[in-house]
């Protein structure tokens, strides 16, 4: 039996909660902020917030936290590391990982997403639907690669950045976040645009 527990019940909470069931991991534990108000997501039970999941942590083999804001879920991730907690990685059955590739603690790789050789991702980042990484890459801790979003090789992505929903990344950049970026973007600057311009 593979206990989880997922903070969050919101649409990427259904997500993870599928991609773990996918990967076998069972019950499946919700707990989130709402709660007492919110009790359910789909068919499973809502059972507490941060603070009871906090104190039950132990209980588990591992713990994800499912919110799609960024510095939301690195820093709900940072408390659950800094109580000892053990944390979950999934990959769903039907993405790539490549065996030199690296994917860090309280990370989720989506359905039919690839990451090639040599790549790094940092901890609590999601590589959703249907994404590609080339060889090379470095994301940093709390990145959002949104689905369809494709990235060639050599690139470093920052923390708390985001890659927005089908965009294009050439390679040997060093971004923030865009759609189709084909120059540096510095650290906490949207960009927007084909191509991708600090606005």
């Amino acid at each position: 039996m593979k206990l989880l527990a997922i903070f969050g019940a919101s649409g990427h909470g259904k997500v993870v909660a599928d991609t773990a069931q996918q990967c076998g991991w069972e019950p499946i534990h919700h707990y989130d902020d709402t709660w007492p108000t919110q009790q359910h997501i789909e068919n499973r039970s809502i059972v507490g917030d941060t603070a009871t999941l906090l104190q039950q942590g132990h209980r588990y083999t591992g713990i994800l936290v499912a919110i799609g804001d960024n510095q939301a879920r690195l820093h709900k991730t940072r408390q659950i590391q800094h109580a000892q907690h053990p944390l979950a990685t999934l990959k769903h059955p039907t993405a790539y990982l490549a065996a030199s590739a690296n994917l860090g603690d309280g990370s989720i790789v989506c359905a039919g997403a690839i990451i090639q050789p040599g790549t790094t991702i940092g901890v609590a980042s999601i590589i959703n639907t249907s994404a590609s990484i080339d060889h090379d890459c470095h994301l940093a801790n709390g990145v959002h690669i949104s689905p369809g979003a494709h990235l060639a090789g050599n690139i470093i992505v920052g923390e708390n950045s985001w890659i927005g929903i089908g965009a294009s990344i050439k390679h040997n950049l060093t971004i923030g976040a865009g759609s189709a970026v084909i120059t540096d973007i510095p650290d906490n600057t949207c960009a927007a645009g084909v191509p991708a311009r600090p606005i």
